[in-house]
């Protein structure tokens, strides 16, 4: 039998059960953290020595340089061309609803003259270096090259380059396809946290950037979290969640496996089902118990599941909503019959997918959207990626002589009773020029 909580919100002590199964432990790893400092520090100082040593240490992989670690465009354009062919157009086919998505995400530059000497805007600049992480070995994402880039690229970013490690001298060829289609400049095969140093500071080979993205492991993580005030990060991510809220008409099978969609990516995921209807929870349940033995990746989905899986009764669906916006989800479906009259009851969640055919893993592939979202609950105050994390604003202020006096004196009051006497002096000397 899979064992997964079963709880109803009418139960006395509910709030300690939810919060004892929303509890995570992110409590920082010492002697991860110990370690990446240190790597860090030996790649800021070293540079390519450094990375090389640490490359033949963790990814046992001897390089006569680091220059011999970037993989040309040729050998990208290779790999894609290697793949099976109907592969290779489910990735040009997501590619192409990511970049049309994410061009709509686009912040325009502005101005605006008030009429009376004032010019006010806005002027919006892509970033001009960015840093990808993608997983290697074990984990290979081409889907997360795709996100993570084409965003970038629409921004307008002036370089973009890739790290992903090849333990053994292994890469993944659809990471580097993916690579390809999303047309990635420049791609080195390191990883680790020795692969965000070098980004962050820059080497004699590997340029430093602006801003770092892509997920990692505890070390990776560890590494932007280090890193961040050098250099830009996209967000400190926690493990993969879901959410589902089912009035208890769509199909119990379709519900587990996307209850599985999130339980299977590590131990720590979690996955919830919220329900008026006790027969649905029910059927949900027998679901997950048919479905795991076709799955290779049964015993992750039991660990999560047992960890921090539960199938919840609510009173009705205004409730799950309720409760749906406490917990703000990474990923939250409305398998409902009318998803739109309920979507306005949702405020916190990454991603919302509205019906019972719009399933999670159509999010995390093709649909368009970015499948970079936030989580552990922090959808309440965050965004997924997009355009917008690869563009900065800077401030257009534009002042004529007549604005300049009548403004200034406004401002030397103010700086008067701030107790900055050079800022109210600044301001009082062009309203005497002015006159």
């Amino acid at each position: 039998m899979l064992e997964i909580r079963r709880l109803a919100t009418r139960q006395a002590d509910f709030a300690e059960r939810l919060a004892e199964l929303r509890a995570y432990d992110a409590a920082l790893d010492g002697n991860v953290e110990n370690t990446v400092a240190e790597i860090l520090r030996q790649v800021r100082s070293r540079g390519n020595a450094a990375l090389l040593e640490y490359t033949r240490r963790f990814d046992r992989l001897e390089a006569p340089s680091v220059e011999s670690l970037e993989l040309p465009a040729e050998r990208r354009a290779a790999a894609l061309e290697a793949i099976p062919e109907n592969l290779r157009a489910h990735l040009e086919t997501a590619a192409r609803r990511i970049t049309a998505y994410h061009q709509r995400q686009k912040l325009e530059s502005w101005s605006q003259d008030d009429g009376d000497g004032v010019l006010l805007g806005q002027r919006v600049t892509p970033l001009d270096r960015v840093g990808l992480y993608v997983p290697g070995g074990k984990a290979a994402y081409p889907s997360s090259v795709l996100m993570n880039a084409l965003p970038a690229k629409v921004a307008g970013v002036g370089e973009l380059i890739m790290v992903t490690p090849a333990p053994d001298g292994r890469i993944n060829e659809l990471v580097l396809a993916a690579a390809a289609i999303a047309g990635v400049d420049r791609l080195f095969s390191i990883g680790g946290a020795q692969a965000i140093a070098a980004l962050a500071y820059g080497t004699a080979t590997i340029p430093r950037v602006d801003k770092i993205v892509g997920p990692g492991n505890a070390y990776v993580a560890a590494a932007k979290r280090q890193v961040f005030g050098a250099v830009g990060i996209d967000m400190l991510a926690g493990p993969s969640e879901i959410l589902v809220i089912c009035d208890g008409q769509t199909p119990a099978e379709w519900v587990a496996w996307d209850l599985f969609s999130q339980a299977e990516h590590d131990e720590q995921a979690q996955s919830l089902l919220l329900s008026p209807d006790p027969r649905c929870l029910d059927a949900v349940a027998a679901a997950m118990t048919r479905c795991l033995a076709a799955t290779p990746r049964q015993a992750v989905i039991r660990a999560a599941l047992a960890r921090r899986g539960a199938l919840i009764e609510v009173r009705d669906l205004a409730e799950a909503c309720a409760l749906a916006n406490a917990i703000a989800p990474e990923h939250l479906e409305l398998s409902v019959a009318d998803p739109e009259a309920w979507l306005p009851h949702i405020r916190h969640a990454g991603a919302i997918f509205l019906g019972r055919y719009a399933s999670e893993s159509l999010g995390d592939y093709c649909a368009g959207p970015n499948h970079v979202l936030p989580t552990s609950g922090t959808a309440r105050f965050s965004s997924p990626l997009g355009v917008y994390d690869f563009q900065k604003r800077t401030s257009l202020i534009g002042i004529s002589a007549a604005a300049a006096r009548r403004l200034g004196e406004t401002a030397a009051a103010l700086a008067d009773g701030e107790g900055l006497p050079a800022h109210a002096a600044s301001a009082r000397c062009r309203t005497r020029e002015a006159s």
